[in-house]
């Protein structure tokens, strides 16, 4: 049987490398610099899956995906929600003691603050958290630590000095997973559909394309809008429902869409995750 590729964005260690893991945990992982690297590593079959993330329960959606997927060519095949565990990581032997100074991202050593301050750690910025990891292992001082995940501390051999020192305990982000085919599960299952549409310039056209999800009893859990190509007058939704495009109820909810819709594509259509 041969050993799935899964691409993800960081490097080994990192939150999305952990997402692989729990999502494809004998897969092959491939470490990609951007999410235009990873998109591209399964459009191009060096990878036959990819794991992005999609959103973060305290940061909101990752702008950069709701851009690049709609145009990728590619399908969502499932989702997985990560609880963010933010944990300190020391080398072998070290102890809170001897740590001085703390590593990580801006952003996870912003999520860490009240540790931080409690612990009168000096803070440096890093990459990344799996990158600061990394660095903190091959520079081998007990006075330096990283913050960054419980898998991050198993790929570098580092010690968790503290555990769950994040400040906000409901930290999650919501990984998508990609493929160049579609793997659509069959109707009657716990399913979501996303799909991206633009309204026809008429007016109250979002109100009467959403319409038809009310009046079919289609939960809609997300509609996001950005702008496309930097024009203040065309703008793209992205949704995401609960239910199967051959649901009756969400095979009239998309008719009545389209109606109102110059553009509409069906992104995937695969299982719920567990939030």
């Amino acid at each position: 049987m041969m050993v799935k590729q899964i691409a993800f964005q960081g490097e080994p260690g990192a939150f999305s490398h952990a997402a692989a893991h729990a999502l494809f945990p004998k897969g092959e992982p491939v470490p990609c610099t951007t999410f235009e690297d990873t998109i591209s590593a399964v459009q191009q079959g060096k990878a036959d899956y990819g794991v992005v993330p999609v959103e973060n329960s305290l940061y909101g959606r990752i702008t950069d995906i709701y851009h690049l997927l709609p145009e990728s060519g590619l399908f969502i095949t499932g989702e997985h929600f990560l609880r963010i565990e933010m944990n300190l990581l020391g080398i072998k032997g070290a102890t809170l003691k001897d740590v001085k100074s703390v590593q990580s991202l801006s952003v996870a050593l912003g999520q860490c603050r009240k540790f931080i301050r409690k612990h009168r750690l000096k803070t440096i910025n890093g990459v990344d958290t799996a990158g600061s990891a990394r660095e903190i292992a091959e520079r081998g001082d007990k006075s330096v630590a990283a913050i960054a995940s419980r898998y991050a501390a198993e790929v570098y051999g580092l010690d968790i000095l503290a555990e769950g020192i994040e400040d906000a305990a409901h930290n999650t982000t919501r990984f998508l997973v990609i493929s160049k085919a579609p793997e659509t599960p069959k109707a009657g299952k716990k399913v979501k559909t996303t799909f991206v549409f633009r309204v026809r310039n008429v007016p109250a056209a979002l109100y009467k394309a959403m319409g038809g999800f009310a009046t079919n009893g289609v939960n809609m859990t997300k509609l996001e809008s950005y702008m496309l190509d930097g024009s203040f007058t065309a703008t793209q939704f992205y949704a995401d429902i609960e239910g199967h495009p051959d649901d009756r109820s969400v095979q009239l909810a998309f008719e009545e869409l389209q109606f109102f819709t110059d553009h509409f594509h069906v992104l995937g259509v695969y299982p719920a995750g567990k939030a």
